[in-house]
């Protein structure tokens, strides 16, 4: 038994139909269970019973034993002066207030459903190589009711990231424009380079590549200076060019790369090269300078596309390295990585600005996600498998790699509304 199931049962009131009574025997007659608190204090605020002939206005507290009050020390805590009904599992101690007035106490093991217990015994049953707890009921959810789940769950990720950008904003004074670098840098570097590409833009005072954007060589050697990939010599013009420009730039800003993550090339795809991603991310803000403001007035993803419709200096259109060329090729952005970068970076920059506003524009970014194709890796390939079809765009994709890290490999089955339609079954 988790407290977490006795949390579903007091929400949803899930009785064998017998009268409720106090653990001193008095009626118990829940008007309202309260609206359920997922932060600190008290677990239902603003409940409202009726313990024998009294009303009743405030807080539950739930606990599997009624002792744990005591193990949580809520005896001295201020935030649950206001708790008018204890519910446990099991009552094995009387409880008191900072005030030592005694808390009425409901002991549920004698009167929860016993359906509702046994669709949860059986949700959350250990089997071996099971891949999440309702992968035998995934294919059956109806579709408006998992769908409506899943952008739940998408504006819920869009949320956490924007923790992150939140720090971001904080570190900037409120630059968005730099904000906005600093998260380009880092999913320009994907997951192997980002937080070396990140560290490379926290190096950098973003006045300086804002003054060098009319300069796209000059910027893309502050960059590649950065990253340390210009310290090796190489007996090419193109990169004794980048050597001098970065060495001046050396000299005349005092730049430091103290704290410069260092990059990596391992196992990585030659389009994914740092050098290659750092021309690219050069020629970015060469081609415009005002991104920022540009991507919060884009309202449709061909805007996007067109933003970030660029290519690595010509250079690069035959090396992958300083050393050795290949056959000609342009080196532009791919429309998969243009989608990586809308979906990682600038919807949830658009989504994080307009909050700052207090504007809504969830309904705008869901339109804009829904335009674009699903993402393809192993999650969505799996839940497709179960569910027997296929799903269609970046908000579904993004919400079952959400569902899957922060809910079902967390067995969260009963914060989850597939979960509890599960546990509602007859």
């Amino acid at each position: 038994m988790k407290e977490e199931f006795l949390h579903y049962v007091w929400e949803y009131q899930k009785w064998e139909g017998r009268r409720l009574q106090t653990s001193e025997g008095s009626e118990l007659v829940v008007l309202s269970p309260g609206m359920h608190n997922f932060s600190s204090g008290p677990d239902f605020f603003n409940s409202q019973l009726v313990i024998g002939e009294q009303k009743w206005a405030g807080n539950v507290e739930i606990h599997l034993n009624s002792s744990d009050w005591y193990v949580h020390h809520h005896e001295i805590d201020s935030q649950y002066d206001n708790v008018i009904l204890h519910v446990v599992w099991k009552h094995d101690a009387e409880i008191f207030r900072r005030d030592n007035s005694p808390i009425p106490v409901l002991e549920v093991r004698s009167v929860v459903s016993k359906g509702a217990v046994l669709n949860y015994e059986n949700l959350m049953k250990a089997r071996p190589g099971k891949w999440i707890n309702c992968e035998n009921d995934f294919q059956n959810f109806e579709e408006f009711y998992l769908q409506s789940w899943l952008e739940r769950l998408y504006v819920e990720r869009l949320e956490l990231k924007a923790y992150f950008i939140e720090g971001l904003v904080k570190a900037s004074l409120n630059n968005w424009e730099e904000v906005l670098f600093k998260l380009l840098a880092r999913n320009f570097g994907l997951n192997l380079n980002g937080e070396a590409f990140l560290s490379l833009a926290e190096s950098v005072p973003f006045s300086l590549v804002r003054r060098l954007s009319d300069k796209q060589q000059v910027l893309e050697a502050l960059f590649l200076g950065q990253a340390g990939l210009l310290e090796k010599e190489v007996e090419t013009p193109y990169f004794r060019q980048m050597q001098e420009s970065y060495n001046f730039l050396v000299y005349k800003h005092s730049l430091q790369r103290g704290g410069v993550l260092p990059v990596n090339f391992f196992r990585l795809r030659p389009d994914n090269f740092p050098n290659i991603r750092l021309s690219q991310l050069a020629a970015l803000y060469h081609k415009t300078p005002g991104l920022f403001s540009e991507v919060i007035l884009a309202e449709k993803v061909t805007d996007l596309y067109a933003l970030l419709d660029i290519s690595a200096a010509e250079f690069w259109d035959t090396h992958y390295t300083f050393g050795k060329s290949h056959d000609r090729r342009r080196k532009r952005l791919s429309r998969n990585f243009m989608e990586l970068l809308i979906i990682n970076t600038l919807v949830p920059l658009k989504f994080c600005y307009s909050r700052t506003l207090g504007k809504d524009i969830n309904e705008e970014l869901l339109e804009l996600m829904g335009s674009l194709k699903r993402e393809s890796n192993g999650v969505v390939e799996r839940f497709e498998k179960l569910r027997g079809q296929k799903f269609q765009n970046a908000v579904q994709s993004q919400a079952l790699l959400h569902m899957k890290k922060n809910y079902c490999d967390h067995h969260q089955c009963l914060k989850c509304r597939l979960g509890i339609q599960l546990l509602q079954r007859s």
